[in-house]
């Protein structure tokens, strides 16, 4: 019987800077690394639905891809920022769209806002961006997209955030539901901003 190696030597990307300027080139690294692991389920935060339609271009036709956009209401009361044009050309190139409240920023927000104290989910929120906006967000996208059903959480997904605008962090990750957090498992960094 043939013995697993100790470990293994795998690419990363590490960007000099965060932010959208970033997007293509994490998707090129996001669709290598997803044919060599066969990858076939890829989560991508998208607030407008370019950075899915971009997605969508790049990535295998196989992929399927679950865009995850800001809760209607998030910029301000009642007002969501993917178009229903956007969402339409998302869903007629087969683009799954996810709309939810984020994980590490429901009630806690709420409670926040109105008594000025932090809840846990925004304290792992502020952790999390120690590795930077991205990973944060690509991190909260699996566990929106576990407890909604998009995804399994006996499965490896690719799962892609960002630091504003675009695309600059991709995690393979073992997707897990909100309320069992800690049996979420970054895998690997495919790519990420160094300096953010």
């Amino acid at each position: 019987m043939a013995r697993k190696p100790a470990y293994m030597d795998v690419h990363s990307r590490y960007f000099s800077k965060p932010g959208e300027r970033n997007t293509k080139a994490l998707l090129d690294a996001v669709s290598r690394r997803a044919k060599e692991l066969s990858i076939h389920r890829v989560i991508v935060a998208t607030c407008s639905g370019r950075t899915a339609m971009a997605a969508r271009k790049i990535l295998d036709p196989d992929t399927q891809i679950i865009a995850v956009t800001h809760y209607t209401g998030f910029e301000k009361p009642n007002h969501q920022e993917l178009s229903r044009a956007n969402r339409r050309e998302l869903e007629s190139w087969g683009v799954s769209i996810l709309t939810c409240q984020h994980a590490f920023g429901g009630v806690g927000r709420g409670i926040r806002r109105k008594l000025a104290t932090y809840q846990v989910d925004e304290i792992m929120a502020y952790t999390l961006r120690t590795f930077g906006q991205g990973t944060k967000v690509a991190i909260e996208l699996a566990l929106m997209a576990a407890d909604a059903g998009y995804v399994r959480t006996d499965e490896d997904i690719i799962s892609i955030g960002g630091t504003s605008e675009g695309a600059d962090t991709a995690l393979l990750l073992r997707p897990a539901n909100s309320s069992s957090v800690f049996n979420l498992k970054v895998r690997e960094i495919i790519a990420k901003p160094r300096d953010f």
